[in-house]
């Protein structure tokens, strides 16, 4: 074998491990008995520790040396091998101890997570999440130390590579201050509308189900590699060609989630279109959370919110729920679709007011990691943000700072990916519906080939081919800028 191929080989063997392990951590969040928890908290922290043990391996120094020195390989070949260097170098950061109790933490507080969640028990869920914190602040010590970085940002990281705390600052900064007067300014404008009369259930599960499999059909997700199922926090995981998503269900409003499996959708699409001969490889792999999250936010929110896909999917909503009545109608499905209001839940919130949620919690993970903010302090210091950024505070910790699966699960530094993914996604829809006009009128007939044929080209099948600044440039002519995200949400909440 030449050494890229042995190089290849190796990383093969990495991503079958990694396939088994997602299919594990899928069948946790959707399917395993609780009398099960320790058993597969073992088994995860065990896996994890071959697949750490795999990546470092001392022999891959050599090996990355002598591939690249190697002649007559292609731009992928190349970009791999930076891809592997990039995860490498990350890898033998960590001790194989420090990566077992790690898993070994988390997969304790995602179980008592879920208890605590629906208890609305901070304090039950408070030394499991400790712990969860405490090694996560070692992890990105040691991170850090390997790679020139501050904790955060080797967390940060790990989901955005390249991405820095200090750009994200001034970003977010800027939406901060943006943010409360727009969304005044788009309240305002929505209250001079009259209101919508609501829509009456309650809504099957079952028929909401096949709704949600219905338009996932017609957005063109591939069922022969795939399922749709249900988990507390709704999610797309899996392994390479068998990507599932989950939702979760509310008989009293259907909305919420069916835009949440067409959210996960866009996720999988990404997944499922990533290219085939690069599969197992870390050039195959997505490019990073903020062009992931950009796929989700795109087909939900820039797509799905639309008003010509209101005008194809209201009929066939109309249809599935029996409804009658004014409340029916495409227009006031739309207006219901893009209202804005203030809220608790994020995964509910509009994206006028979804950037605040996010800003609120990047800052918070922030200072936790930083030490700035003890963790029994967290409750407190939530609801003052959510006072300061969106008006509201939450009534229990449920609707607050107990709502998200990220910490309990480890995914510390992942937050800020939504808001940099919600930019995203509006400046490559913009490039889209200009590269083809065609792609929004055929989204009004039910046809989304057009959109994904565009994704496809330029953002699924390009893995990781390229770094992320790189690849934005490419889609879409220009680095990311948030001038496009603002204008989008004047044009449609504001007819600016």
């Amino acid at each position: 074998m030449t050494a890229y191929s042995d190089l290849a080989a190796h990383y093969g063997k990495i991503s079958a491990l990694s396939n088994a392990m997602g299919i594990l951590h899928w069948d946790n969040a959707a399917m395993m008995p609780k009398g099960a928890a320790d058993t597969r908290a073992e088994s995860m922290a065990v896996l994890a520790v071959l697949q750490h043990e795999m990546a470092t391996d001392a022999r891959l120094g050599e090996m990355l040396l002598a591939a690249e020195a190697e002649d007559g390989l292609g731009d992928w070949e190349r970009a791999n091998i930076r891809e592997i260097r990039r995860l490498w170098t990350v890898e033998t950061a960590l001790p194989p101890e420090l990566v077992a109790a790690s898993s070994k933490a988390v997969s304790a507080c995602e179980m008592r997570w879920r208890t605590a969640r629906q208890e609305s028990d901070f304090v039950g869920l408070l030394p499991f999440l400790a712990e969860v914190l405490r090694l996560q602040r070692e992890v990105g010590a040691a991170k850090g130390q390997k790679l020139g970085l501050g904790a955060y940002d080797a967390l940060l990281n790990d989901y955005e590579p390249g991405g820095r705390a200090e750009k994200i600052d001034v970003l977010f900064d800027d939406l901060a201050g943006f943010l409360p007067g727009f969304l005044e300014e788009a309240l305002a404008a929505q209250g001079k509308r009259p209101a919508d009369p609501a829509l009456e259930g309650p809504f099957a599960v079952e028929t909401q189900r096949s709704l949600g499999l219905r338009f996932m059909a017609a957005l063109g997700y591939d069922f022969e590699r795939g399922r749709l199922d249900v988990s507390t926090h709704p999610f797309c995981g899996g392994a390479d060609n068998d990507v599932r998503i989950t939702t979760r269900y509310d008989e009293a409003d259907f909305t919420s989630s069916l835009m949440g499996v067409l959210h996960e959708t866009g996720h999988a699409l990404y997944e499922q279109g990533r290219p085939a001969g690069y599969m197992n490889q870390p050039v195959g792999h997505a490019r990073g959370m903020s062009v992931h999250e950009s796929q989700s936010l795109l087909i939900e929110m820039q797509a799905c919110r639309s008003k010509e896909f209101i005008a194809f999917a209201g009929p066939i909503m109309k249809e599935a729920f029996g409804g009658e009545g004014p409340a029916w109608t495409s227009d006031a499905l739309w207006r219901r679709y893009t209202r804005v209001e203030r809220g608790f839940i994020r995964v509910d919130a509009d994206e006028v007011t979804y950037p605040a949620h996010v800003i609120l919690r990047y800052r918070l993970e922030r200072a936790m990691i930083a030490g700035d903010l003890a963790l029994a302090d967290l409750p407190g210091a939530w609801n003052d943000g959510m006072k300061e950024l969106l008006g509201v505070t939450p009534p229990n910790d449920r609707l607050g700072c107990l709502q998200d699966i990220h910490w309990p699960s480890g995914g510390w530094g992942y937050f800020p990916t939504y808001t940099l993914g919600a930019m995203t996604a509006a400046q490559l829809f913009d490039a889209a519906t200009k590269a083809d006009p065609d792609i929004l009128p055929a989204i009004g007939r039910g046809d989304f080939s057009p959109l994904v044929a565009w994704l496809r080209a330029n953002v699924h099948g390009q893995g990781s081919l390229y770094e992320t600044d790189e690849l934005l440039t490419r889609a879409t002519g220009r680095p990311l800028d948030a001038g496009v995200f603002k204008a989008h949400l004047k044009r449609r909440y504001l007819g600016a």
